[in-house]
């Protein structure tokens, strides 16, 4: 049996897996776990899709496209952007949008110095562009995962559906890596629903917030990455006085 501190220092983001199928069984097994956690007067307001064999890769693909296609619309001029938008169904989800731009300090250097270390550990230049933007369009096929998660939530429980979502994914989390099995929650998969909706039968008050692979990690030196913790000095608010 793995204890909770195996468990939670074991966690981390997975940007490596292997083909190797997950069962449905231990999926299950997973979003069972899942489902044990609390939520606001236990309305869980959320709803996943799993993908996995042809469908996952289908959606991979689609997903892969449209990333594609962004990196030719950002060179071209406003007028030419929109039309492509309308071409290619490019445009993305308004309501929990995970393109935030430029985040506000602290935390646009805590993202900085994620990447950074991130892109040390690849031997990935500052300025070579094409070498993140390979990098960056992994996130489309799962980096190679055989399964995929997508999160929904009803707006109409507004902020707590959120915070309920996010217990439940981090549950989720730390039950597949007590299985073995590792996961990287990533907001590149709640840009683009349409390829989603292709395949599965969402109801329609529910809105995409972000996705997960799942699978199981290789031995890739890019999954011993983890960044750098703020410490409880940080962490805590001082008392007045």
């Amino acid at each position: 049996m793995n204890t909770f501190d195996t468990v939670n220092d074991s966690r981390r983001s997975i940007r490596s897996f292997a083909t190797t199928p997950v069962p449905a069984s231990l999926i299950d097994d997973i979003l069972n776990d899942a489902l044990k956690s609390p939520s606001s007067s236990n309305t869980q307001p959320f709803k996943v899709i799993v993908a996995t064999g042809e469908v996952c890769q289908n959606i991979g693909q689609q997903l892969s496209r449209k990333f594609q296609q962004s990196l030719i619309m950002k060179k071209q001029p406003a007028p030419l952007k929109l039309y492509s938008a309308y071409k290619h169904n490019m445009f993305i989800n308004k309501k929990y949008p995970s393109i935030l731009g430029k985040y506000p300090q602290p935390f646009q250097e805590r993202r900085i110095n994620t990447g950074v270390g991130l892109y040390e550990l690849l031997g990935i230049e500052r300025h070579d562009h094409q070498a993140r933007d390979d990098f960056m369009a992994k996130n489309f096929k799962f980096f190679d995962a055989p399964a995929a998660i997508w999160i929904f939530v009803d707006p109409g429980m507004t902020f707590t559906a959120l915070v309920d979502a996010g217990i439940f994914m981090q549950t989720l989390m730390l039950s597949a890596t007590s299985k073995g099995l590792g996961t990287c929650a990533q907001g590149s998969l709640g840009i683009w629903r349409e390829p989603l909706d292709q395949y599965f039968d969402i109801p329609e008050k529910y809105e995409l917030l972000c996705g997960l692979s799942l699978g199981y990690p290789t031995d890739d030196p890019v999954n011993s990455y983890i960044p750098p913790k703020i410490d409880l000095e940080e962490l805590l608010i001082k008392a007045k006085g």
